[in-house]
């Protein structure tokens, strides 16, 4: 008779996230540093400040992924964009969580 044994992978904790905002002016340079290899392989929303209710913030990127591909993205978007601090950061990230939860809602209402 054979065992199966069964190995539990790594914990996986959450992903590590930052939060970018661009002012108008640094939109190519948004554009460029998004092209990046290894940071377009990572989880990224881009909404418009003002429409997500952070008015003068320009454009903000959630940038969710791998410790090392958010730490590059940070160093890119230098010179580009201000990154936000942790506690703003998080509220943006549940404004953009809850805003794709009423868009998954909303496709269930109409294939449901």
């Amino acid at each position: 008779m054979r065992t199966a044994v069964f190995m539990a992978g790594p914990r996986f904790g959450p992903a590590m996230f930052k939060v970018f905002s661009v002012p108008a002016t640094k939109k190519l340079g948004m554009d460029e540093v998004l092209k990046d290899d290894l940071v377009s392989r990572q989880s990224i929303a881009v909404r418009d400040a003002d429409a997500l209710g952070f008015p003068g913030l320009g454009t903000l990127i959630l940038i969710e992924g791998d410790d090392k591909a958010v730490a590059r993205a940070a160093q890119l978007f230098k010179g580009i964009a201000e990154e936000l601090p942790a506690e703003k950061a998080a509220s943006v990230r549940q404004k953009i969580r809850d805003q794709e939860d009423d868009v998954a809602a909303g496709v269930g209402l109409i294939f449901g």
